[in-house]
């Protein structure tokens, strides 16, 4: 006869020294770029709008549902979309999905899906159609030119004729040369100066980095949205309101009727600003 505990009494304590070494469980990929989003100060509506994803697949992803996107290769191309636009490294996230879903699939050749469309342009004939319009376009341009030129000689004959003969002293006049146009001036910031004034002007530039901007007039009707690169600007320009979505603000310069902006935007933040005629005195 045994006195004390026996062994099957202690195997609780062992179970609670075993969950005490686990590590703490990962969050899911939904859940991951879904803290992400929040932390940036993106609603769904902006990253549907930053990355051309749809907001019911979106909503979907950050509930751990890959089923709406169509296949693993479609999944793995909006993890990477939406991870880089709430600035998360994609890597771990297709790595988590691959462990998930069944690894990496393998890729689709595609030499035999284009072989019939390379041999096809090279069987097409001459084209006919083109080839009658360009002859008649010749023919007709060189029909003018001739009755022009012809024009031109009848009618220095009838001037001199109508004419009092010429003196020594008297100069013939010269033709005037016909002055080339003047080449269109390309936009600059002194251009922006000279805006109207019954006018809001915005112009973005992305002068220390490539940034996510979105632009919309005052009726709420998208001017742009899309991503600029390094260097690269736009300009906008309503009757009365410009509204922005900066994705990045640290790396964007914002000149606003003429003048620039000289807020102090942090990088990475995210900014939503509205602009007016009277800015930036009004604000």
């Amino acid at each position: 006869m045994s006195i004390g505990n026996s062994p099957e009494d202690e195997r609780p304590f062992e179970d609670e020294r075993v969950e005490e070494d686990r590590e703490p469980a990962r969050p899911s990929i939904g859940r991951a770029l879904q803290q992400a989003r929040i932390a940036a100060g993106l609603t769904v509506d902006d990253i549907s709008s930053a990355t051309r994803v749809r907001m019911n697949i979106v909503h979907a992803i950050e509930a751990d549902d890959f089923t709406v996107c169509g296949g693993d290769v479609y999944a793995r191309g909006h993890i990477r979309t939406l991870a880089k636009a709430v600035h998360l490294d994609p890597a771990p996230l297709l790595a988590q999905y691959g462990d998930e879903h069944g690894g990496r699939p393998a890729p689709t050749p595609a030499a035999p899906l284009f072989e019939a469309e390379r041999i096809r342009p090279e069987r097409r004939g001459p084209n006919w159609t083109a080839a009658m319009v360009a002859a008649i376009v010749a023919v007709i341009g060189f029909v003018g030119f001739t009755m022009f030129q012809g024009g031109d000689e009848g009618g220095g004959e009838t001037n001199v004729a109508e004419g009092s003969t010429p003196t020594a002293g008297a100069s013939s006049p010269t033709p005037k040369s016909k002055k080339p146009a003047d080449p269109k001036p390309e936009p600059s910031d002194s251009a922006i100066a000279a805006a109207p004034q019954d006018k809001v002007t915005v112009r973005v530039s992305a002068a220390d980095g490539r940034s996510w901007i979105s632009a919309k007039d005052h009726s709420g009707r998208l001017l742009f949205d899309g991503v600029l690169k390094q260097g690269d600007s736009k300009t906008f320009q309503d009757s009365s309101k410009v509204h922005l979505v900066l994705g990045d603000a640290g790396a964007i310069d914002l000149f606003v009727n003429g003048k620039k902006i000289e807020d102090d935007f942090q990088p990475g933040s995210v900014e939503r600003l509205t602009y007016t005629k009277g800015d930036p005195e009004a604000g």
